[in-house]
């Protein structure tokens, strides 16, 4: 049977997106992979992701890793970003796996496992993993990638960015014959300054704009939609959902549509929320439901089996995003795997 929500992948439109990020930056692109590309399926993206290119992809956890290398052979090089936890050195080498690593322990624990290729995070001032600049190691065997990560990136006017610049490029200058990598998907649109050697783009890959709102020069990539499941007529003074969290003030068509906060689907949408139906931006109206949500769609030509779209090419996933009081990270990782990814190109 086919599934009433499904999450569309455009694997050309992901392809575009990187050359685009390429272009811009002028140096190659380091796809970051991590949370199954954000909710998108990681084996999938990066496979096409290394048909355009690509030879370096990061991730998160090291059994993210894992899967990405029974995916993807061993060809690319896979990093780590959590670095090298304890006891798990043996089973990054196991697994072709290069830790980032962001303390002293870290680097005796990998060491300590017979080391190998791995990076170093220097904290420019996020202070979230990596190294002080003061307190970077020396250069090491192995050592071959430097980066940070920058953290305001999507507001180009922020002073702090030019200061993490600045503090990077003075700790990187420390390991010249490694490869450097600062900006991410934001950083790679405030200029040739911020791309170093590698960027290492996430959110623009996937369709997010650089700066939480649609950019023109990033397509969509996902497609988020649902069937109508039923069609009702509600008078005037009745409510529709849990805790009556909609009074209709008129005759009002509402669509009972099957995807609900068990699909991914916020409950925070309501009241702001909408999908694109018909043609049109109708509003999601009272509460999201495990398994449903309810759209007014009065004055439209519908039927039971006609699709909404969440977010997509027509509801632009990051304006989905504000409407929902939150980003588009979390919206594309929210999606929950009872809903099929469906690939197309």
């Amino acid at each position: 049977m086919p599934a009433p929500a499904t999450l569309t992948v455009d694997l050309n439109a992901l392809a575009a997106n990187f050359r685009t990020l390429e272009a811009l930056g002028g140096v190659p692109v380091h796809p970051v992979v991590k949370a199954d590309s954000y909710g998108l399926g990681a084996a999938a993206c990066a496979r096409r992701l290394m048909a355009e290119g690509a030879r370096t992809f990061f991730v998160a956890r090291a059994a993210e890793g894992e899967r990405l290398r029974a995916a993807l052979g061993e060809t690319p090089a896979i990093y780590v970003l959590d670095g090298c936890l304890p006891g798990c050195g043996a089973r990054l080498r196991a697994a072709g796996l290069r830790p980032v690593l962001n303390a002293d322990a870290q680097l005796a624990e990998w060491q300590a496992a017979g080391g190998g290729a791995c990076g170093i995070q220097i904290d420019t001032g996020m202070n979230r993993l990596g190294f002080r600049p003061e307190a970077a190691p020396t250069p090491f065997e192995g050592l071959d990638l430097v980066l940070s990560h920058l953290a305001c990136a999507d507001d180009p006017a922020e002073p702090m960015n030019v200061r993490q610049r600045t503090a990077f490029a003075a700790a990187a200058a420390r390991y010249p014959d490694a490869v450097r990598s600062f900006a991410n998907s934001g950083g790679v649109f405030l200029g040739p300054d911020y791309a170093f050697d590698a960027t290492r783009p996430g959110i623009c890959l996937y369709g997010g704009g650089p700066e939480g709102r649609p950019e023109g020069r990033i397509q969509p990539v996902a497609t988020l939609a649902a069937e109508i499941l039923q069609l009702h007529e509600v008078p005037v003074g009745e409510s529709v959902g849990y805790s009556r969290g909609f009074m209709a003030t008129r005759p009002t068509r509402i669509a009972t549509c099957a995807a609900g906060y068990a699909d991914g689907v916020l409950r925070s949408y309501s009241p702001r929320g909408e999908v694109f139906v018909a043609g049109e931006c109708r509003p999601i109206v009272g509460r999201v439901s495990m398994d449903a949500c309810a759209v007014d769609v009065t004055g439209l030509d519908l039927a039971v089996g006609d699709r909404i779209e969440l977010f997509g090419a027509n509801r632009m996933l990051d304006d989905a995003a504000t409407a929902a009081g939150t980003i588009a990270y979390e919206l594309l990782t929210s999606v929950t795997a009872r809903v099929p990814r469906v690939y197309v190109g």
